[in-house]
């Protein structure tokens, strides 16, 4: 890791003077979830500060709710010369005291080579070889995001005596959902008409990411054990899931669709007091087992490091005991179920 760039002095973080922070984080869910540790080390390292989030617009609400951020801000992928350059032009006047790149991609790459023309380069804590924190840990691409932000922060001198030791780094927290928007019904799992005791299915994955979906018939299988236990299963989900829903309570009909009817904040509080969730490599499974839920998370053996992306929590198992996700059974499946221990199978 190296810590600076440039023949002058060692660039010092601000710390507690710091006035004026932004964080970056584009997306996508998952990653946006797991960069909530990150973030909330940056709010505790820079107390006085004014922290602004630059991010996109699906992203908002929760941001804004979210304790870490005084301002979000949602243009962070503009459309068009005009729509970049007006960002541009922003973020210079702002002449913030240090910019945190949790993206890390080619595109806020050029957002600090183009912020540092013609001038005093921006304090940046990011993957670019000029930035004064630069996180240039040739294995980064293959470490699990967590990880990742924590030895990024460890570069901008952000952790406790200069690096978090063992699994000690910044974990995502989700424990202020409940409390920041109170004791509302559409949080409770009555709202939807649901009864404990209940589970969770995820079924979805990116929609460039067919190869990462469990088939919807194994999914059914499950659901049947499930249901035979007296536990509801409950299938969560956007749009793209939709068919899934669909075919899932065709299959049987004990299940309960909440596709396209949940908000990231339901996700986290149905999560809360669920008995345990399945699901594929997803923005959602992530936010339940962080919420909490003991996970049951799908990979395929082909995935050579599944741990990088693999969901965490406080009881996740992960499962890649097939070649591929078509060839995982749900007796494979089954069996983590009953190594839970929390479902009377």
């Amino acid at each position: 890791m190296s810590s600076a760039r440039g023949s002058g002095a060692s660039p010092v973080n601000p710390g507690a003077k710091a006035k004026e922070v932004l964080v970056i984080k584009l997306s996508a869910l998952g990653d946006f979830v797991l960069a909530l540790g990150a973030m909330r080390a940056v709010r505790e390292f820079h107390p006085s500060a004014r922290i602004t989030l630059l991010t996109t617009p699906p992203y908002e609400e929760f941001a804004r709710t979210c304790p870490y951020f005084d301002v979000v801000e949602t243009d962070g992928r503009p459309e068009g010369l005009k729509a970049t350059n007006a960002l541009l032009s922003r973020l210079r006047k702002a002449k913030y005291d240090i910019i945190y790149d949790f993206q890390t991609s080619g595109r806020t790459r050029n957002y600090y080579s183009v912020l540092s023309r013609g001038g005093k380069a921006p304090l940046w804590s990011g993957h670019h070889e000029k930035a004064a924190f630069f996180h240039d840990n040739p294995a980064r691409a293959g470490m699990h995001s967590i990880d990742r932000l924590a030895e990024q922060l460890e570069v901008a001198g952000v952790a406790p005596q200069g690096r978090w030791l063992g699994k000690s780094g910044p974990f995502p927290d989700l424990g202020w959902v409940r409390p920041k928007l109170g004791d509302t019904p559409r949080l409770s799992p009555a709202y939807f008409g649901i009864q404990k005791p209940y589970m969770l299915l995820i079924p979805g994955a990116s929609e460039h990411r067919e190869a990462k979906r469990w088939p919807v018939e194994n999914y059914a299988e499950l659901a049947k054990r499930i249901a035979d236990l007296g536990i509801t299963p409950v299938v969560i989900g956007g749009k793209a899931e939709s068919a899934i829903a669909q075919e899932l309570v065709k299959r049987e009909p004990r299940v309960k669709s909440l596709v396209t009817r949940t908000d990231l904040f339901q996700i986290v509080t149905l999560a809360e007091t669920a008995v345990f969730v399945v699901g594929n490599d997803t923005g959602p499974m992530h936010m339940a087992t962080l919420a909490g839920a003991p996970g049951i998370a799908l990979f395929a053996l082909t995935e050579s490091n599944p741990d990088h992306s693999a969901p965490r929590g406080p009881k996740t198992v992960i499962v890649n005991s097939a070649p591929t996700l078509k060839e995982l059974s749900v007796d494979d499946v089954w069996q983590s179920v009953r190594a839970l221990g929390i479902a009377p199978v």
